[in-house]
């Protein structure tokens, strides 16, 4: 796929959508060497272009992991290696959900190193065999990715630690960056060997590849893409030290749809893109969207469920039963409480031995009544801080069982060998209440499991003298720094670095009622059963199908290099305003009206200095001196701050307070649109902005003749945007029945009077020409707010009436991309005045081109 990135610049700037051609590029089976950023600009690449129609029509998802969700051992005999499916693997899973006539291939990497002589008959074999497309990283390579950047950098920092010294995380290594860019690069071109651009589905999951998004992107503008974390994404404050911050959200906004377990991960995100790259958000009709170049990427929030059929299918199992016998008589008379976790650094599992030390102390009648039971799985990373957290919790165990233990009783259990899943399985079923006290974790589905299996069956409940007819039960104590905390409101939610609180919980636990520890379970068997992952995975590709249902009628360009790289996704009307283009219509028109916005426009938006420049105003007045123009500057500042400012620019005319003001001219006198009674909602209104003022550090009142404006600009942004919401509901309540409107705009909450826009000014300039014979056959309007759409709507409309000229050229031109009633965009002010500039010169220049034609004796056909 060749992006369109790659085209001429002038078929860009003109609009037109450029034309490949050639054979779609075969990418080797197997890619060893680690692939540069650079690579992507490669223009000698050719393959299908994203605008060209798909052979292939059945819709398929692609699936993309860090790890392929298969088991591999090889055969001693002859060396070859045989792979069979992994079903403990969620992305094995969670294909229940997608439906039986949707092809799902899976791209990874495998845990095994396998020889490089062996790796094409390997690929071959998974790709037929089991429809998965191995990427094989060379272990160089992988160790710096993974064991390096992935869990030295983002696993730490997104589990909220900050790298403050050598020991805790490490600090950044610009060479780990690297690798985890050729890593993900090498991932995109194994998606690029199976993709389909116009009909496939593309899934990535989590941290391990955020910037793929970013190469998919770039190769195939209209890629359905979906990203979903797995882990926790962190605040603003601890985001923000990562040096290449914006590079990773970037990439992340290269996708359609960004899912997260809870609302908590999702609002630290958009905080973050909020913070650091100015974006906002919008929420509509439940759907968070956020706009990017034109494209929104749509925020999906649904925690992941578990596999309940496999768990059933265990829970059958003749070695389950006999192992919860097993359990039961080992354990017989006591009170067994389960902890089941990873040996990491964020599990808490040494806080959890705490609390259970702290709760034999206080309640001594539980010694020799109550043992916990700790599974310590193996952690998924390496280094210094595992080996603390393991002689941490050996040595605490040692400390409780010598001090409480009795004959035949340890009041903690510590199992730290590997267990078979069925065996992890019957300690769930006889627990009587199962502790996840995580410090910090993005899912966890620990307590899931445990709900599943204390719903037991048949024969387990005669294993464990149950009556079947009976309500089952079961109790849970967690964290409420685990993801999926939110979803279990009937467990006991702790903070696990308060150890009396842990202890006070699990002694409340296993004194609650019969009844309430039924009716807990009921709850939470209600809701884990019919959210399992099979429903998560249907529900995020019902999502990424909305989000990506407008992809085949936008036209899309790609601009910027390396992780720079971002689409620009356009309505088919909506088109980027070419010098050359309006500066043509410009020549051919005799009666021209230009109505120009200031703030964003002609001068930077937010900037401290907001005096126009010598090279604005000379610009204006070129523009002005032309007697076939009328030219006018619409904008919200008072009408005194806009005479001071232009007052060498004599004929420009000037619209002020939003047109509420309007002065044709130098010579003339200002004159209001609308006529007011009074402006006593003034009273009302300016004490309520300054108590918001006054609580919300960096905001400003301005005082018009004709309205107010809150400003908070220079506030924080997540509580300026809080603070302006609460605002405009508050002043729409009390001025509910005063003669105004009440409108928030880029970081400003204004009162004025009803009818008072920018679109009076558009109409008074209009009709002013009209009414001297000179009907408009040149319309050019240019803004970058939602207060100047007001103009564009009325230039449009003038269209179709008797204001313009019937072959008037019209161009209403918003600045950026962004929804618009515009049907032209700039990209920025240098644009802009580029563009003004141009304009200016073109008498200049068809002064100088006709003579020379004229003596060569060349007539020119002006129509």
């Amino acid at each position: 796929m060749v992006s369109r990135s790659y085209s001429n610049l002038l078929d860009l700037a003109s609009g037109d959508s450029p034309s490949f051609s050639g054979e779609r590029k075969r990418f080797p089976r197997v890619a060893t060497v680690p692939g540069l950023l650079s690579e992507v600009d490669d223009e000698s690449c050719h393959s299908a272009g994203s605008d060209v129609p798909s052979s292939v029509s059945q819709e398929r998802m692609i699936i993309v992991g860090n790890q392929l969700p298969l088991r591999a051992h090889r055969n001693e005999d002859d060396g070859e290696w045989c792979f069979t499916w992994d079903e403990d693997s969620l992305l094995l899973q969670l294909k229940d959900g997608l439906g039986e006539d949707l092809e799902v291939i899976y791209v990874g990497c495998l845990k095994e190193d396998i020889a490089p002589n062996q790796q094409d008959d390997v690929s071959q074999t998974l790709l037929e065999t089991f429809k998965c497309v191995p990427a094989f990283i060379p272990p160089e390579l992988f160790t710096k990715y993974y064991h390096g950047f992935c869990k030295q950098h983002l696993w730490p920092l997104f589990h909220y630690m900050l790298p403050l010294s050598p020991d805790l995380g490490g600090r950044f290594n610009r060479s780990l960056w690297q690798a985890y860019v050729s890593v993900n690069k090498i991932f995109a071109d194994k998606v690029m060997e199976v993709i389909s651009p116009d009909d496939d589905y593309v899934w990535v999951h989590d941290y391990h590849l955020m910037v793929l998004p970013t190469f998919l992107r770039k190769r195939f503008n209209r890629a359905k893409l979906g990203f979903f974390l797995h882990s926790p994404f962190p605040s603003s404050e601890i985001y923000r030290t990562l040096p290449v911050r914006d590079e990773i959200l970037r990439a992340l906004l290269n996708s359609d749809l960004i899912g997260f377990h809870t609302f908590d991960y999702a609002k630290h995100f958009l905080s973050c893109c909020a913070r650091m790259l100015g974006l906002s958000y919008q929420s509509k009709r439940g759907y968070i969207g956020l706009e990017y170049y034109g494209r929104t990427v749509s925020i999906k929030i649904l925690p992941v469920g578990i596999h309940i059929g496999q768990l059933q299918s265990v829970l059958n199992l003749p070695e389950t039963e006999a192992k919860v016998a097993e359990l039961l008589y080992k354990f017989r008379g006591r009170t067994v409480m389960l902890g089941v976790d990873d040996m990491d650094i964020f599990k808490g599992i040494s806080l959890k031995l705490l609390a259970m030390e702290q709760l034999l102390m206080q309640h001594p009648e539980n010694i020799g009544e109550v043992v916990l039971v700790q599974i310590a799985n193996p952690a998924r990373g390496r280094g210094r801080d595992v080996q603390e957290v393991l002689s941490e919790t050996y040595a605490t165990v040692k400390r409780i069982n010598n001090r409480f233990g009795r004959p035949g009783y340890d009041p903690v259990v510590l199992i730290d060998n590997p267990l078979q899943f069925y065996e992890r399985i019957a300690y769930y079923v006889i627990a009587e209440c199962c502790l996840v006290t995580a410090v910090r974790d993005g899912m966890n589905l620990i307590p899931y499991e445990y709900i599943i299996c204390r719903q037991g069956n048949e024969k387990l409940d005669e294993t464990l003298g149950l009556d079947p007819s009976a309500q089952k039960k079961s109790m849970l104590v967690v964290s409420e720094f685990i993801g999926c905390s939110p979803s279990l409101s009937g467990a006991i939610r702790v903070n696990p670095w308060n150890i009396d609180a842990v202890a006070e919980a699990m002694d409340s636990a296993l004194n609650v009622s019969e009844a309430e520890k039924q009716l807990r379970h009921e709850k939470h068997y209600r809701y884990v059963s019919t959210h399992d992952v099979a429903y998560w995975a249907r529900s995020f590709l019902q999502d990424l199908e909305r989000a990506c249902g407008d992809h085949l009628r936008r036209r899309c360009w790609g601009i910027g290099f390396g992780l720079g790289f971002r689409v620009i996704a356009l309505d088919p009307n909506f088109r980027k305003l070419s010098v050359e283009h309006i500066v043509s219509a410009y020549k051919r028109t005799n009666n021209r009206a230009v109505l120009l916005d200031y703030d964003g426009t002609l001068m930077p938006t937010g900037s401290l200095n907001t005096t126009p420049n010598m090279e604005a105003v000379g610009i204006l007045n070129n523009l002005c001196r032309d007697p076939k123009n009328v030219v006018f500057l619409v904008s919200g500042k008072d009408r005194k701050t806009l005479t001071e400012w232009f007052s060498c620019c004599e004929k420009l005319g000037l619209a002020a307070e939003h047109g509420y003001f309007i002065r044709p001219n130098h010579d003339s006198g200002w004159e209001t649109c609308i006529s007011l009674p009074d402006f006593d909602w003034k009273q009302i209104a300016e004490p309520i902005m300054k108590l918001y003022t006054e609580t919300t550090d960096g905001s400003t009142i301005e005082t018009k003749e004709s309205a107010l404006v809150w400003n908070y600009l220079h506030a924080d942004p997540d509580f300026g945007f809080c603070q302006a919401k609460e605002l405009l509901d508050h002043l729409e309540s009390v001025l509910a029945n005063e003669p105004v409107s009440v409108k928030s705009g880029q970081h400003v909450v204004e009162v004025k009077p009803q009818g008072v826009n920018k679109g009076l000014a558009a109409e008074h300039l209009l009709t002013s020409m009209r009414q001297k014979g000179k009907l408009p056959d040149f319309v050019l309007c240019i803004g970058d707010d939602r207060s100047d759409e007001d103009m564009f709507e009325v230039i449009m409309r003038a269209k179709t009436g008797s204001h313009l000229s019937p072959v008037a050229e019209v161009f209403a031109c918003t600045v950026g991309q962004k929804p618009s009633k515009a049907k032209y965009y700039v990209e920025d002010r240098s644009e802009i005045l580029r563009m003004l500039q141009a304009l200016a010169n073109a008498p200049e220049q068809a002064a100088k081109t006709t003579p020379a034609l004229a003596s060569r004796g060349v007539i020119i056909d002006r129509e």
